[in-house]
């Protein structure tokens, strides 16, 4: 299963995550994931519009930009074995029973482990800070009980 993630969208999803395009370098992009989890500041609910488009699941949780009552502060989703919590704002840690706690709001991309939970923010995608480049990431849970994170650079 390849879950695509993405964060901090503030009303911009470049081109470039969306489709394949042959004149660029990244090789990666939302059509290659089985779903598709935005961890808040979407913003405009519209912006989302060429993401459902791709017809891939999506699940969202509100940022602190987000006005959408109608999606979750948090939410719990359970892969192959692995729980993970979806939120935007981070906990210093984690009193849920997960095994990731995923987050966006710093817009930079982490991968910690506190207190057996490991913390994941893939950055991104429309509005960098502290020197980071844009980015988005994803999870891939394998059939022999593991998961791969990996940060995707755009």
């Amino acid at each position: 299963m390849k879950i695509g993630v993405i964060s901090d969208s503030h009303n911009k999803v470049p081109d470039k995550i969306l489709e394949h395009l042959e004149d660029v370098d990244l090789i990666w992009h939302l059509e290659d994931v089985d779903l598709i989890w935005h961890l808040g500041d979407v913003c405009d609910a519209g912006v989302l519009d060429d993401i459902l488009a791709l017809e891939k699941p999506l699940k969202v949780v509100r940022g602190n930009c987000d006005f959408n009552s109608e999606w979750p502060i948090t939410l719990t989703e359970e892969i192959e074995g692995f729980k993970f919590l979806l939120v935007h704002i981070p906990p210093d840690t984690c009193s849920e029973p997960v095994d990731c706690l995923l987050h966006g709001h710093t817009h930079v991309p982490r991968d910690e482990m506190i207190e057996g939970v490991r913390f994941l923010n893939p950055g991104t995608i429309g509005k960098p800070n502290k020197g980071a480049p844009p980015s988005m990431a994803e999870i891939e849970t394998k059939p022999d009980g593991t998961m791969e994170w990996r940060i995707i650079p755009i």
